[in-house]
């Protein structure tokens, strides 16, 4: 029997059907257990590889170079608010969801389109500002830290210098989005820390938030029931 199955036995009462809907405490959202070892991604990627692209949003700046356009040599833009990008002999490009690359090959392309015969581009990101994760809580430093190829719940709160000296390291939840659906996790990370099971995967655009707050206390009627929790646990937010 999986953690899950057995928080949801200690709960007596609440038990339904493989899910618990937690009562309402105070206007907040109720809960529905899942059984989910992790929270899914939030759109289609494959997570058996450690290949994370970057896909471009607005805001990013990237390093453009196109041989023979003068004032064109490594010269920095940044996406406009609507993630498009305006190149000499290319003019606007939707940049928006591509990676670098993809936006070097639609830039060449365009070139070719105005009779420029082998254009040479080079484009790569320079700083990411699109793809970000919020970490907020009981770390050293809260804030939005851009997430460039894979990152796990561990290093998301490492670029926060870490828990702060009296953090709860046992309630640490992970809000995302994934489809149409809110989501939400409580994870241990002093156990996972020990090994008791796997670092998850953090996107851009989660929130994490470390030791007391109003997303633990979303999991207050499981963690209260004295559930003995020896992995994460899974919900979806429902209102």
């Amino acid at each position: 029997m999986t953690f899950r199955l057995r928080a949801l036995c200690a709960l007596g009462a609440f038990a339904l059907a493989g899910c618990v809907h937690t009562p309402e405490l105070g206007g907040a959202p109720n809960l529905t257990v899942v059984d989910l070892a992790s929270l899914p991604a939030p759109y289609e990627i494959d997570t058996s590889t450690n290949a994370r692209p970057y896909l471009l949003g607005p805001g990013d700046e990237v390093l453009v170079d196109v041989v023979g356009i003068e004032g064109m040599s490594d010269r920095r833009i940044s996406l406009d608010g609507a993630g498009r990008i305006s190149i000499p002999l290319a003019g606007v490009v939707d940049a928006n969801g591509l990676t670098a690359a993809q936006l070097e090959g639609a830039v060449i392309a365009r070139m070719r389109e105005g009779y420029v015969r082998s254009p040479i581009v080079s484009i790569n990101l320079s700083e990411a500002r699109s793809r970000k994760v919020t970490v907020d809580g009981e770390v050293e430093r809260p804030g939005a830290f851009p997430v460039v190829g894979r990152m796990t719940l561990m290093q998301a709160v490492a670029l926060a210098q870490g828990p702060g000296e009296f953090a709860r390291l046992q309630d640490v939840v992970v809000f995302r989005t994934v489809g149409d659906q809110r989501m939400v996790a409580l994870y241990n990370l002093a156990a996972i820390r020990r090994g008791a099971y796997a670092d998850p995967e953090i996107f851009a655009d989660d929130i994490v938030v470390v030791g007391q707050s109003s997303g633990r206390r979303l999991f207050e009627t499981i963690i209260q029931a004295g559930t003995l929790v020896v992995g994460p646990i899974i919900a979806l937010i429902q209102r």
